[in-house]
Order: structure tokens, then C-alpha cells, then sequence
């Protein structure tokens, strides 16, 4: 439950749902009394919080399904195919880096020009684990806050583009309902409820506009090839640590304790 509330969950998944559900929330909060708190501000409340999670839940599921189309139709995940030889997303000679420092630690040969040449399906799978390796690696948001802000960035598109269909249904749903309840006041704006109508109208257009112009999969496959090349770039972090002076003067400092004990006794 907590894990709900971290920062990734909070603006990838939870501020999709509020999106989502941004004319239904106005017309609950405009349209119902709060001068005091009774047994239907109560279920309301509850109502909200209910239905925020179960879009957030479903946002995820359909992202999910949606990121796997978007990888099909584009020819992989990109943190694999930046890795090919043939994408220059990435210079080549940062990628033989890359791949020599990850083929030490996965303990496999990396794809060799010829290999991948002849292989791809193979190199792609060395790629893959390079990719996962990364991903385990880098979860410390405070040494990687770029890449995390891309995680970010990405979920929260990929999610919003999962919903997309129900929040426009939500607003439909919202405007019909708004229209009819206009229809019956006859638009008497002197009344508070009018005015309180006009309002959530005017957030369901906005949100109708936002919905069908800002989310897209082309937004979303942006996102994913922006984290995607941050991923792989933050082998340059390890790299840095590997090779760094202090690093360097340790090691040499141990070896030469080392050397320097005499052998015990024959």
C-alpha cells in the first residue's frame, strides 16, 4: 500500500488517474455541498480515492499492453536497439565501451561485429541482459536522477495513453449528464448550480482538448527512447568510478601491502 504513495507511483501512476478522472472529480467537488461533512460527502470521498486507484491500476495494465505494441511496431525496446551497430542514436566507440564493461559483468563474450552481423536475434539478447543489468543497478534515484526522472517521464505518458480511451468516455459521460441538469435549470446562470455546471462544462473541454492533442503514442515512444539513452549512458557512471583516482591509489596501496609481506616460515 505504501509503495503507492513513493515518488514514481505518486506522478507515473497517480497523476494519470487524476487526469483521467479530472471532469468527474470537478462535478463531484462542484456539484455536491461541502459545507458540512456528512454521509454523502463521506461516500463521495471514499468514492474518489476507489476510483483514482482502480484507474491508476487499469492505466498501468493498458500501458503495459500498449508498450508492448509500440516495441513491435518499432523494432525492439531501445535500450536494445541503441546498443546495434547500425542505430548512430549513441557513437560507436562509447557503445564498444559500454559493451566490453557490461560483457565483464554479466561474465558472457559480447557480439562481436561479425557476430551481430550474422546473428541479431543473439546480439539483441546480449542487449537485453545489458538492459537489466542497468535497470538493477541504477535504482538509486539520488545517483541517477536524470534516468529516473525518464523513468518518470516515460510511465507517465505510457500510463495517461493507457487511459485515454476511458477518460474521454468519462468526459462524454460528464458533459452529457451536465447538459441535461443545464437543460432543466434553462441555463439560469443567476442560480449557483448553473454557474457550477458551466465550470465542470469548461473543464471537460479543456480536458477533452488536452487528452486528444498531448497524448499520443508518439509522445510516449519519445519518452521511452529519451530513458532508453539514459539508461545505456549511465554506464559512463561506472566506467568514472572504476577509473577514479582514489580508486586507482587503493588498489595500488593493497597491492603493494601485499608484495611487501614476507612469506610465513617453510
Amino acid at each position: 500500500m505504501f509503495k503507492f504513495f513513493d515518488a514514481y507511483s505518486i506522478r507515473a501512476r497517480l497523476f494519470p488517474a487524476i487526469i483521467a478522472a479530472a471532469p468527474s472529480l470537478a462535478a463531484v467537488t462542484l456539484l455536491i455541498s461541502w459545507k458540512s461533512f456528512g454521509l454523502s460527502n463521506l461516500i463521495a470521498t471514499v468514492g474518489i480515492l476507489v476510483l483514482l486507484f482502480a484507474i491508476a491500476d487499469f492505466a498501468r495494465a493498458r500501458g503495459r499492453a500498449i508498450e508492448s505494441k509500440l516495441y513491435a511496431e518499432h523494432g525492439g525496446i531501445p535500450s536494445v536497439t541503441m546498443f546495434r551497430r547500425n542505430d548512430g542514436t549513441i557513437d560507436a566507440g562509447s557503445k564498444d565501451r559500454y559493451r566490453a564493461f557490461l560483457a565483464g559483468k554479466l561474465a558472457v563474450a559480447a557480439p562481436s561485429p561479425a557476430d551481430e552481423s550474422a546473428n541479431q536475434a543473439g546480439a539483441d539478447a546480449f542487449y537485453a541482459q545489458c538492459g537489466n543489468w542497468l535497470r538493477q543497478n541504477t535504482r538509486d534515484t539520488k545517483k541517477f536522477p536524470i534516468l529516473f526522472t525518464e523513468n518518470i517521464t516515460y510511465g507517465f505518458r505510457r500510463n495517461l495513453l493507457g487511459v485515454k480511451a476511458l477518460a474521454l468516455c468519462l468526459n462524454v459521460i460528464v458533459v452529457t449528464v451536465c447538459t441535461v441538469i443545464l437543460w432543466r435549470l434553462m441555463w439560469d446562470t443567476d442560480t449557483p448550480q448553473g454557474s457550477r455546471i458551466a465550470v465542470v462544462l469548461v473543464v471537460a473541454v479543456a480536458h477533452a482538448i488536452y487528452m486528444l492533442l498531448a497524448v499520443s503514442r508518439a509522445a510516449v515512444w519519445d519518452a521511452s527512447t529519451a530513458y532508453g539513452r539514459e539508461l545505456i549512458l549511465s554506464c559512463e557512471s561506472f566506467l568514472a568510478q572504476s577509473s577514479s583516482p582514489v580508486r586507482k591509489a587503493t588498489t595500488r596501496k593493497s597491492t603493494s601491502k601485499a608484495e611487501n609481506i614476507s612469506p610465513p616460515p617453510g
